[in-house]
């Protein structure tokens, strides 16, 4: 459904157009400093206005609404809201006839029976992803001292993101793009094998970032065609530091003490300006149409910081759950 973890619990609510969304945060310990301004610069950088971003921009600014009182959590359920201002709902009544190719449209209208907010993708926008960064925010201040870093790799197969962009650019067309995240300083021993692994927990929560098509761990699939004696990481000491690390710090589902690296395949927005084909509703026939409207030409400039958002979030769970067992 809409909630993820066991002992650190995010639940996520609200529509692209609705009046707000919002998070609530469960299992939060009480006492770690928290107020508006620890939420700005992460929210900032997924915010869009670069070349390739979309041009809706909403302010973004945190209501904290439970669980802090003095700027200090209170161990109770923590809930922050988001105002949706910047909305153009009209933009989005043809599309109504014409449900995007590869958008949630078609498929959340067949589930929810026609009764679904189908404005700017309604409860299936990457809107929503403002509510995983301010989860990610909370959750670094659990995983005190681990670094979280997101980067891109590259943007439509160029290592250069901006060589990526002017492609979508000249295609008049969105492109797609693979983001890396490091996690640095973790301590070894996290994970909950068989079905909450690392590995599981990070790709669970991964994919739930709208766009994301792909997970792989460290060496990933290149691993396919490695040899055994090439892929496995030579331990060194007994701290657990390896010569290589092409697990990705993760060992049986279990962190291992190195740098955890994964990486995420992020598609082309499905809202492309580019003149395509799909079922007209309406009609029943197959027609032309093209997107209009506001849309990033790549959202996987924005994936970065929602990335190590939920990075931060599934290791927090753990952490609480390694601190609950010892």
């Amino acid at each position: 459904m809409n909630q993820f973890g066991t002992l650190f619990r995010v639940s996520v609510f609200g529509e692209s157009h609705g009046p707000m969304i919002g998070v609530t945060l469960d299992g939060v310990p009480s006492g770690i400093s928290l107020t508006k301004e620890d939420f700005a610069a992460d929210i900032a950088r997924r915010k869009p206005g670069a070349k390739g971003t979309t041009p809706r921009v909403e302010t973004d600014e945190p209501i904290i609404v439970s669980g802090v009182f003095n700027d200090r959590t209170t161990g109770a359920p923590l809930t922050i809201l988001f105002e949706n201002n910047n909305t153009r709902s009209k933009d989005y009544e043809k599309l109504r006839e014409f449900p995007r190719p590869g958008h949630a449209d078609f498929v959340a209208s067949k589930k929810f029976k026609g009764f679904e907010d189908y404005r700017g993708g309604g409860h299936f926008s990457g809107r929503l992803t403002v509510l995983l960064v301010a989860a990610g925010v909370v959750a670094k201040k659990i995983c005190h001292g681990v670094e979280i870093k997101g980067h891109i790799v590259e943007i439509a197969g160029e290592k250069d993101p901006e060589k990526g962009l002017q492609k979508a650019i000249d295609q008049k067309d969105s492109v797609g793009g693979i983001v890396e995240c490091v996690v640095r300083n973790l301590p070894l021993g996290l994970g909950e094998p068989f079905f909450d692994s690392v590995e599981s927990q990070l790709a669970h929560a991964a994919f739930a970032i709208p766009a994301i098509k792909g997970v792989e761990f460290g060496a990933g699939f290149a691993a396919a065609r490695m040899f055994g004696v090439d892929h496995n990481d030579s331990i060194l000491d007994d701290s657990g530091t390896t010569q290589t690390n092409h697990a990705g710090g993760i060992v049986g589902g279990i962190s291992n003490g190195n740098d955890l690296i994964y990486r995420v395949a992020v598609k082309p927005t499905s809202s492309t300006p580019k003149e395509q084909q799909t079922l007209n509703v309406k009609s029943n026939q197959v027609e032309n149409f093209s997107v209009k409207g506001r849309h990033d030409l790549c959202i996987a400039l924005r994936v970065p910081v929602v990335l190590e958002a939920t990075t931060a979030f599934v290791l927090a769970d753990l952490l609480l759950q390694s601190k609950a067992r010892n």
